[in-house]
């Protein structure tokens, strides 16, 4: 008895724990705090689907425990025979219609959302000059970085995605290399990016609680792409429209990037003989070796992962794969002690706007 009494307390704390570590979750990464239409319409098709796992499991569990506390040996005897309900025709008809109903009740949803979710013509639909209205971001992916482009607004940018909030966004998927796969968890449902083909879908990015996240969202790769996959992040950024619009006019602005001191200026030096084969400082380059560096010193992370700091620069420059095992920009050049500090400095200094 002691000991049941035990398990049953043990039980009823792992019970609690796990039901409150649910409920746990950033603003900025978690499903169950969906930040934009498309997450709601989601988390409400789970939630659907949970509550109809949990009514069939609390039927099971009605069902059985009135069949024990009914058909106790002690209540109808030791010789006591059950029922039979072989062959019983209504008990057929109840438990064979009652689980296509709820297939049924999840089923219909579940289409209609997929259908309504798959629907991007809007982002192939162009006026007679060949431009389209819709906000629309070309996203590559790498081993391990991620390659953003807008095509309307002719700019490039890479590792951080920045997006005006409260309108649809279309995305269009590509990998450059091997399969990876587009997460940003609060926002909406993954999709996997292919060498072979572009897959298409659209998020919509809350304003309110865009601002409850400090306008910063995390996303992810979810294909196991390679020695640094966990290592694979990006950060959007989900600014008002009148935000995004400065953003990109101050990125379509930037068209030669200006070295201020002396260090930057020997930095920049440094960059054109070792770094410029592969990186861009200027919004353009669709399709470099290299993530574009217009905007690196406004960057959140260095590498997606470590602190945006000078010291963690240095760190990535000399020894990437200490980082990110197997990236493919270690051991792609030679460069001093003194010249990391002072390409440091100047990819520091790369900064769009105010």
């Amino acid at each position: 008895m002691k000991n049941n009494l035990k398990n049953l307390k043990l039980f009823s704390l792992i019970f609690v724990l796990v039901m409150t570590l649910a409920g746990c979750g950033k603003p900025y990464l978690s499903t169950l705090r969906p930040a934009g239409e498309v997450a709601k319409e989601q988390f409400d098709l789970m939630m659907l689907s949970i509550f109809i796992m949990l009514f069939v499991i609390i039927v099971v569990i009605v069902v059985f425990i009135l069949a024990i506390l009914r058909s106790r040996r002690s209540k109808l005897g030791e010789n006591f025979m059950p029922k039979q309900v072989h062959g019983n025709m209504k008990l057929e008809i109840i438990w064979t219609l009652f689980p296509i109903i709820l297939l049924i009740i999840l089923a219909v949803p579940t289409v209609l959302l997929t259908f309504k979710l798959a629907d991007v013509r809007a982002m192939d639909k162009v006026n007679s000059k060949g431009e389209n209205k819709q906000m629309i971001v070309n996203v590559t992916s790498h081993q391990y970085w991620w390659e953003f482009e807008y095509p309307n607004q002719k700019i490039v940018t890479a590792q951080e995605l920045v997006v005006p909030t409260d309108k649809k966004v279309y995305f269009r998927l590509h990998s450059a290399d091997v399969k990876h796969s587009f997460w940003i968890p609060a926002v909406g449902g993954k999709l996997d990016t292919n060498v072979e083909n572009i897959n298409k879908f659209y998020l919509i990015f809350d304003d309110k609680k865009a601002k409850e996240a400090n306008n910063m969202f995390y996303g992810k790769c979810t294909e196991l792409c390679g020695p640094s996959h966990a290592l694979m992040d990006f950060k959007v950024r989900a600014l008002p429209e009148a935000e995004f619009d400065k953003w990109v006019s101050d990125m379509q602005a930037v068209k030669k990037p200006v070295a201020s001191s002396s260090d930057a200026k020997d930095g920049e030096k440094v960059f054109k003989q070792s770094c410029a084969g592969c990186h861009a400082v200027t919004p353009t380059g669709v399709g470099s070796k290299g993530p574009n560096l217009t905007e690196f010193g406004d960057r959140t992370r260095i590498a997606g992962v470590l602190t945006h700091n000078e010291e963690n620069l240095k760190k990535w420059i000399k020894d990437p794969d200490s980082v990110k095992p197997g990236n493919k920009m270690a051991g792609q050049y030679k460069v001093s002690d003194s010249d990391i500090d002072a390409l440091a400095k100047y990819l520091m200094e790369r900064k769009v706007g105010n």
